[in-house]
């Protein structure tokens, strides 16, 4: 990556993303630069990462060539505000909050602007996040390679159009609570049959990272895999149709639905 890349918070994304550009040496330390209200945490950032320290907003924005937004959904237009009149009318503008649309983060600025809105999840904090992102008409082709190579960095990425966001909620964005829900609940299984708690944990959670695995990287359909698993009159085609009869599939199409609900009341009331 050849250009600054600024940072308004470091929370524990804006940390993996950070985190992320270093290790895979997308960028150097002196590259990247930060601003947090918690000096703390500046500190902190300086002390693992090496990153320089930016004193203010102002400040940053002006020597950023990407700027993100690192910063909770309700602090949006008062930290826009600050900073609109100073931001380089070349700089790339990434949000990863919640419900700030395109045209809203636009309006904020109160100019046009290269707008980028990008939705990661919790596992950027190990490297293996899932990343969406939408582009507003702005943004070039060189802007994207920069952009996918930020997030690549931390994970994977693809581009989509913004009216699919709701469903990257549902999939992706916090689809690892309902992974997590599973895991434990495989792990209560194996401990309801003897096996110690932390034993249980370690192989519930590999068996999900390996079938998952195996999706992404035999590219057969995950029926196909299932039924590879499912031989006649054996364990697992049992334990598949007790799923089955308790309703697993429809449960998660039922709180995929609810997750993408609830996305789209949050997003209309927080982009008016």
């Amino acid at each position: 990556m050849n250009r600054t890349i600024g940072f308004i918070g470091s929370g524990n994304m804006g940390e993996a993303m950070i985190s992320g550009l270093i290790k895979s040496k997308t960028a150097v330390p002196d590259q990247i630069m930060v601003f947090d209200v918690d000096d703390s945490k500046m500190e902190y950032m300086n002390e693992v990462y090496g990153i320089v320290l930016k004193p203010d907003v102002i400040s940053l924005t002006k020597d950023a060539e990407i700027l993100v937004l690192a910063v909770k959904p309700a602090v949006y237009p008062s930290v826009i505000r600050e900073i609109r009149e100073v931001v380089d009318q070349n700089a790339i503008i990434i949000t990863i909050a919640a419900g700030q649309k395109l045209k809203c983060v636009e309006r904020l600025f109160g100019r046009k602007l290269k707008v980028a809105r990008v939705m990661p999840n919790i596992p950027a904090l190990v490297g293996e996040a899932m990343s969406a992102v939408a582009t507003n008409r702005l943004i070039t082709d060189e802007d994207i390679m920069q952009i996918e190579s930020l997030l690549n960095s931390f994970g994977t990425c693809e581009k989509i159009p913004e009216d699919l966001m709701d469903s990257v909620t549902a999939v992706s964005g916090s689809s690892p609570a309902y992974i997590y829900v599973l895991i434990e609940a495989m792990a209560d299984g194996a401990v309801q049959e003897g096996m110690p708690r932390s034993q249980a944990y370690r192989f519930a959670a590999q068996a999900v990272y390996g079938s998952a695995k195996m999706v992404l990287e035999s590219k057969k359909h995950p029926g196909e895999l299932k039924d590879m698993v499912c031989s006649p009159g054996g364990t697992t085609i049992s334990a598949v149709a007790e799923l089955e009869r308790k309703g697993f599939r429809a449960a998660v199409l039922s709180a995929m639905a609810a997750c993408a609900v609830r996305s789209r009341k949050m997003l209309n009331k927080e982009s008016v």
